[in-house]
């Protein structure tokens, strides 16, 4: 089959969830708006993730992973996983399925449109302090980046794999996907999908991570923003 769109699942101590997202992603497969494959990027994980990831990938078709040597964080997890696709769209999507992949449906129509489409959790089923945390961070966020988006961290996106490929590698780039795409003159969109209850498993995201760190974060990308270069290849020889 070729694919079209590759959904990097990065998994940190999922083993209760991962056999959910593999009858999850099955079922997707049968409806997805175009041949679609999973990347699971197993981030150092204690449990046996890795386990049941190469038992998923061993007995379902269009299950692959990569798997670090040791724990190394969402977003370097994200970045590799966006690295190795080798298709035209990547997406991401959490393992603890509080999105569902059937959405994805809904923000590929965009694409064509725009480089980077991200889902707005507009009903989140997330605890009070959570939401707050959160919906803090993103004001904090926005007013420093200007990217008008209301859930930046929303772990349901599709990306144009040239424009993901040339993101680069830092702690905390997941939550500036749509920035990072903006500073290459790309288009982002917002649109909103659903939102479920974690059904297993546990957060890996406190109070520090959602607020306090972000916004050291946004120094960061300030930093980046300033040494960011954009060039265009106008012509090059034959191969």
């Amino acid at each position: 089959m070729s694919y079209k769109l590759t959904v990097v699942v990065p998994v940190y101590n999922e083993e209760d969830n991962l056999l959910r997202v593999e009858q999850v992603f099955q079922d997707y497969f049968k409806i997805a708006a175009v041949p679609t494959q999973v990347l699971f990027v197993n981030d150092g994980s204690k449990d046996k993730s890795q386990e049941l990831i190469e038992t998923i990938c061993a007995r379902s078709k269009g299950f692959q992973f990569i798997s670090f040597a040791k724990n190394c964080g969402l977003s370097a997890a994200i970045k590799a996983g966006f690295d190795y696709t080798k298709t035209p769209l990547v997406g991401y999507i959490d393992s603890d399925l509080q999105t569902t992949p059937e959405d994805f449906n809904v923000l590929y129509p965009y694409i064509k449109e725009y480089d980077l489409v991200t889902g707005h959790r507009a009903d989140r089923k997330d605890s009070f302090v959570k939401n707050m945390s959160s919906t803090i961070a993103n004001k904090i966020r926005r007013a420093f980046t200007n990217d008008g988006m209301d859930d930046t961290g929303c772990p349901l996106k599709i990306i144009k794999t040239d424009y993901a490929q040339r993101i680069p590698m830092f702690r905390g780039l997941h939550r500036f996907l749509p920035a990072m795409i903006m500073l290459q003159n790309g288009k982002t969109v917002q649109v909103p999908i659903r939102h479920f209850p974690r059904i297993a498993g546990t957060a890996k995201f406190g109070l520090w991570n959602r607020l306090l760190g972000p916004l050291m974060d946004c120094f960061a990308y300030l930093w980046m923003k300033n040494k960011y270069i954009n060039y265009e290849v106008a012509k090059k020889s034959d191969a």
